[in-house]
């Protein structure tokens, strides 16, 4: 088996627990984007790359950016963590926004987060309240399953972070091993 390391940026949890459950389950090891160490990560055959999703934006993409040239060859992926049910159309936005060129090759999953507005900060609270506003205006026939979702977590403290989300990446990484 070859050595594995999550790079990880985590703002409120739930990509750090994703993180230690991939330390506990399966041995990878761990490191967030801002202690990134080019001595440390050429040690790795594989390395996923994990952050939450605010505003569009996968977090720690650009530690990936910044890094890629030095380790392009290596096995790679990414991981982001979110608020929302799976939806396919928006994983496809998500990955034409935050991967382009030849990031576009990286594989993308996608595991769901946390909601507790009392430890958002003021920024991500007011956000999280445009938006709200903004879905509530929209008739309850024409909404979204996220837009359902969202409005139904309002003033709830939720956490469906669950491992079986990392099953379809530890499949695909044990895949791209094998090559």
């Amino acid at each position: 088996m070859s050595k594995r390391l999550v790079l990880f940026q985590s703002k409120y949890g739930a990509t750090r627990k994703y993180a230690d459950m991939l330390k506990e389950e399966y041995g990878w090891d761990i490191l967030e984007t801002k202690d990134y160490d080019s001595s440390v990560v050429k040690n790795y055959d594989t390395i996923l790359f994990a952050g939450g999703i605010y505003a569009g934006g996968i977090a720690g993409i650009r530690c990936l950016k910044k890094h890629y040239p030095e380790i392009k060859n290596k096995n790679l992926a990414v991981f982001c963590v979110g608020a929302s049910p799976f939806d396919e159309k928006a994983m496809e936005e998500l990955k034409l926004h935050n991967m382009k060129e030849e990031l576009s090759r990286i594989p993308l999953f996608y595991g769901r987060g946390k909601w507790d507005e009392s430890v958002m900060s003021l920024k991500d609270r007011f956000m999280c309240g445009v938006l709200k506003k903004m879905v509530g205006k929209q008739s309850a026939d024409s909404l979204e399953p996220w837009m359902k979702e969202l409005l139904s977590s309002i003033g709830q403290k939720c956490d469906w972070t669950d491992k079986t989300y990392l099953l379809p990446l530890i499949e695909a990484i044990d895949e791209m091993e094998k090559r």
